[in-house]
């Protein structure tokens, strides 16, 4: 039978401390038996819990010490910044009241990944002895873990080696600033042979930022050893700097063995208009859709492929569609989307994208058309193209000239530059608020700009007017938490007051909606406080600039439950 292995030091003093040392006496090379017994199972209690934050755990006798920690030449933090840091990691969760409420104090569950990416912008090292903190933080939860690694730096890596609970650092790959350049090629290509996988994807990426033709060779020296799996990920990573020089090494790659790294190297191709798989699938598209003139005016019309010869699958078309598709609408999918956008306006009588994409569409083809005009737009880029699937943004949704589809919609955004993408969302919500919005807003560029956020706490204040329930837009609510303009609180400080409520007003709702903006308000105060924070203008007693001192005095007096940021 086997037996069960034997409590470790920590547990037996967390069992003694549990059960009182007279039931369950500590063990006497931990604790001395005697009257002072409790006294000192709490000094040796102590004593441990500070080794195991430290990482490191102490072995039965004395060994080799570690190597030293390398060194981190980055700037310091500001003190007023490494004392927010201490506060951020030592409360990560977010505040609630009686019955789940949140209350008004910030959420510093999100306030935590933004100091971080504002940090790491700014070019600061972490402090060493937050550093045991910070690799929990990332331990905890997966999506800080870039951020933190980035910020812990090679110390942080030196450390996370100590201890079994952080192997999730090694595992992830060196930040960028730690890998080695093209100027180094002895380096990289030890890296690149005796490296973990994600090691070496991250060295690829950084490869390819600054040098994508040596990134390429690197990859083709090995590629024929690769799995399956790394081979995806590494075809993937040809995203950055992807051009025209890609071009053999992918067309190889629509001979591989995997289908979908063929799929990949068909995706990447059919981003380059000029490649000659461009041209291939434009020459199969191209007789599938033509101008009807037939019947009362004109419109487009389509004849899908009637098979997928072996030609097709060759080019990384997939042959047998998904549940609930038809096979023929699958391949014309799939022929349209790899097209370049330049071979319609000949093909459609001379025609701009918007003319083309206002043109009925014949036997109910226009979504799968339409769709696979979205996927291209997004492959290839084109702006004119996205704007004019995007259509009008005070067209109905369920009547627009492109698609109707939240998510593709949402990608043809961010084809558009940062600007006219806010305003083109901030006339969406204003004409048809913010129930279709959610997936768009995400594609904004953060913070948002000022017509954007106008429109969304316009909304807001028509939801809290009408007598909605706040949670029904807790999640508009929390992105404006996160990507309004700090600049906005002082205009948000007339919605905290509690509203008058109506006839058809629901119960209670006017209290719930001034503690939602009440909270708004005094996030968006110490966003601004973090950033004058981290731009070391606050002082080491804890001053700082307006937003600073704003953020204090919110914060002492918007907090129902006593939380302090």
């Amino acid at each position: 039978m086997r037996q069960a292995a034997p409590a470790s030091p920590w547990e037996q003093l967390v069992v003694s401390a549990l059960l009182g040392t007279a039931r369950r006496p500590p063990p006497p090379e931990l604790v001395t038996p005697g009257p002072r017994a409790p006294l000192a199972l709490l000094d040796a209690a102590a004593l441990r819990t500070v080794r195991r934050r430290a990482g490191l755990r102490p072995g039965p006798t004395a060994g080799e010490r570690p190597a030293p920690a390398p060194e981190d030449s980055r700037p310091p933090l500001p003190e007023a910044a490494r004392e927010r840091l201490a506060r951020l990691l030592a409360d990560r969760s977010a505040p609630s009241g009686p019955g789940g409420r949140r209350g008004t104090a910030p959420d510093l569950t999100e306030l935590l990944p933004q100091w971080l990416s504002a940090a790491n912008a700014r070019g600061y090292q972490a402090p060493a002895p937050l550093l045991p903190a910070l690799l929990e933080a990332g331990r905890a939860r997966t999506d800080l873990r870039a951020q933190v690694l980035l910020l812990a730096g090679p110390r942080g890596l030196w450390l996370a080696r100590l201890n079994p609970a952080w192997r999730y650092a090694l595992r992830a790959g060196s930040p960028a600033f730690l890998l080695p350049g093209a100027e180094a090629p002895e380096a990289v290509r030890r890296l690149w042979d005796e490296g973990l996988f994600a090691e070496r994807a991250a060295l690829l990426v950084s490869l390819r930022r600054h040098d994508p033709g040596a990134a390429r060779a690197l990859l083709e020296s090995t590629w024929a050893t690769e799995r399956a799996e790394d081979r995806l990920m590494f075809t993937d990573s040809l995203r950055t700097g992807l051009s025209a020089a890609d071009e053999p090494f992918l067309e190889r790659a629509l001979s591989d063995r995997s289908r979908t790294v063929r799929a990949t190297a068909a995706e990447l191709l059919s981003a380059l208009p000029e490649s000659a798989f461009a041209a291939r699938m434009a020459a199969r598209a191209v007789p599938c859709v033509a101008m009807d003139r037939t019947g009362c005016g004109e419109a487009v019309l389509v004849e899908a492929p009637h098979e997928c010869d072996a030609a097709l699958q060759a080019d990384g078309v997939v042959p047998h569609a998904p549940s609930g598709r038809g096979e023929r609408a699958w391949w014309f999918g799939q022929l349209v989307e790899c097209a370049p956008l330049a071979v319609w306006p000949p093909r459609l009588g001379g025609r701009s994208a918007r003319e083309i994409v206002a043109l009925p569409v014949r036997d109910g083809w226009a979504e799968e058309l339409h769709a696979a005009w979205c996927r291209a737009a997004v492959r290839q880029r084109d702006v004119p193209w996205a704007r004019a699937l995007l259509g009008e943004p005070a067209s109905p949704p369920s009547t627009g000239p492109g698609t109707t589809s939240q998510a593709e919609r949402a990608a043809l955004l961010a084809v558009l530059p940062p600007g006219e993408r806010a305003r083109w969302t901030g006339s969406f919500i204003a004409a048809h608020g913010l129930s279709e919005a959610f997936q768009l807003l995400g594609a904004c560029e953060v913070p948002w700009a000022a017509p954007l956020g106008r429109a969304v706490v316009d909304a807001l204040d028509i939801a809290r007017d009408a007598g909605s329930y706040p949670w029904s837009f807790s999640g508009v609510m929390g992105l404006a938490e996160r990507c309004l303009d700090p600049a906005a609180a002082r205009q948000l400080e007339a919605l905290t007051a509690v509203p008058d409520e109506g006839e058809d007003a629901s119960p209670g709702a006017g209290g719930y909606w001034s503690e939602a903006f009440r909270r708004l308000v005094s996030t968006l105060r110490l966003r601004a406080a973090l950033h004058e924070e981290l731009s070391g203008c606050g002082s080491e007693t804890g001053g700082g600039g307006p937003a600073a001192v704003a953020a204090r005095q919110g914060r002492g007096a918007g907090t129902a439950d006593g939380r302090r940021a």
